[in-house]
């Protein structure tokens, strides 16, 4: 039983250092290349349209990891708790 809780806090505590890991940076599309002729003006405001949206996107991923990092970190933090607060309560009634 001992050996059991001390496993539960041994993986909560590594999980826990797990999720502290930077995230990595989204990945930056390649510079466009030059075109051999230039585009139109409705070419271009529909490129930047398309590179802004991007972007967004990009954005919006990293902020999802992120929540979604936070959220596993918090989960492992009670996790560990948890089993800390089970071996304390197994060492009190071993001790008695």
């Amino acid at each position: 039983m001992k050996q059991s809780l001390l496993l539960a806090s041994l993986v909560a505590i590594a999980l826990t250092a797990c999720g502290k890991k930077e995230e990595a940076a989204a990945p930056v599309a390649p510079a466009p290349t030059a075109a051999p002729a230039a585009p139109t003006a409705p070419v271009q405001e529909a490129a930047k349209e398309a590179v802004e949206a991007a972007k967004q996107g990009a954005a919006n991923q990293v902020e999802a990891a992120k929540e979604g990092a936070e959220k596993a970190v918090e989960a492992a933090k009670e996790g560990a708790q948890q089993a800390v607060e089970a071996t304390k309560e197994a060492a009190k009634e071993g001790a008695k």
